[in-house]
């Protein structure tokens, strides 16, 4: 998927790619909410469209991570302890919420882990395009707040001014909070943001530092998809687009990507060298499927127009123990994001991803490589 050609120190993906993957979903998904009234889509997001966003991106990127985890045998075989602790771990700490605190207990603390791990994967992204180009530590800062500011300002404005037409999870699982830290929230974030946009074309006019179009692509899409789908936004259907859409795809062309450049290493999973893109969607559309078809059958029973009505009816105590054994994926998800994407111990991470060349022998690699849903940095 990565375009052949492409400055390393400016694209991660390729000069068509890089724009159409953050600010396209942002515009796309954008100019989908604002057509739907025109169409007759209702505010409510209807089943046709939670199929194509919700299961087809959300979940399915979810579990896209299996092809730099669990599907890759010599990746299990090092970190064993890892992929063995991190969903157990999970399912006994949900466990643990659900029962001491209640069903709003658990889904208030997924919420916020959710809440937590979108944020800092749009921080991720940027710490990629500012370390790769060389950017100073006071410029990387500045990228890093912006972001923040670009995704904080909004879920602030957000917790102080419930209840919205939406909810991340279920209804009540973000605290509110008084009216003025709203309006704090968002003065503060237009004023971080004003001053990167300052700095940025500063540094271009008086010191002549490159602009970054897709680092400026990403934090236009960022601005949009949380701007425009959390304050601007007066539906479900609103929200559930542009939030979803921005987040899952380009996470989706990572995984593509990582996918294969691992096959094309000497002793890559002989499976995935003549895996399309079309095979890795359906595989991950059909995992997505499986698991919303048993939230559904044994949970929420509300869409037996697509998942069948098995009318099971569970008492309080085993949804204590299914609800967090089905939210176990998206768990381990947020915890296993947080370090497989660190290059420090996995040298050829960066050359899986096209953004260096191939280490040979022992060496320790070159090239930045990040966590998209930490940020974190290594290589130089």
């Amino acid at each position: 998927m990565a375009e052949a050609g492409a400055d390393r120190r400016v694209w991660l993906f390729g000069p068509r790619l890089d724009p159409g993957l953050f600010l396209g979903s942002a515009l796309l998904s954008g100019l989908f909410v604002l057509l739907a009234p025109g169409l007759g889509i209702p505010d409510e997001t209807p089943l046709w469209v939670w199929l194509v966003f919700v299961l087809g991106i959300d979940v399915a990127h979810v579990w896209s991570t299996l092809f730099r985890t669990y599907l890759d045998r010599e990746e299990l075989e090092r970190h064993t302890f890892r992929y063995v602790a991190a969903p157990l771990l999970a399912w006994v700490a949900g466990v643990v919420l659900y029962r001491e605190g209640g069903a709003l207990f658990f889904w208030r603390t997924l919420a916020y882990l959710a809440l937590f791990h979108f944020v800092r994967q749009q921080v991720g992204w940027m710490a990629i395009y500012a370390r790769r180009s060389g950017a100073p530590a006071w410029v990387r800062r500045l990228d890093a707040a912006a972001i923040y500011a670009a995704t904080l300002g909004p879920a602030l404005w957000w917790h102080a001014h419930l209840p919205r037409p939406f909810s991340w999870f279920v209804e009540g699982d973000f605290v509110a909070l008084p009216a003025w830290v709203g309006t704090l929230a968002l003065g503060g974030h237009a004023a971080v943001l004003l001053a990167w946009v300052g700095v940025t074309l500063g540094r271009r006019v008086v010191r002549g530092v490159p602009l970054q179009p897709g680092a400026w692509s990403l934090m236009l899409a960022t601005w949009l998809a949380w701007f425009g789908g959390i304050v601007l936004a007066e539906s479900d259907l609103a929200f559930t687009v542009m939030n979803v859409t921005l987040h899952g795809v380009p996470y989706l062309a990572l995984l593509f990507v990582y996918a294969k450049g691992r096959a094309a290493e000497e002793g890559g999973p002989v499976s995935w060298r003549a895996m399309g893109l079309g095979t890795f969607l359906l595989l991950l559309l059909a995992l997505a499927f499986a698991e919303e078809f048993l939230w559904d059958a044994l949970v929420w029973q509300e869409r037996p127009e697509i998942f069948g009505a098995l009318g099971v009816g569970l008492d309080p105590g085993a949804l204590s123990l299914l609800v967090p054994l089905l939210a176990v994926p998206q768990a381990t998800h947020y915890l296993l994001d947080a370090v497989i994407w660190r290059s420090a111990r996995e040298p050829r991470l960066a050359s899986r991803l096209g953004w260096a060349p191939a280490p040979s022998g022992g060496e320790a690699g070159t090239g930045a490589a990040v966590a998209p849903g930490t940020g974190h940095i290594a290589g130089a």
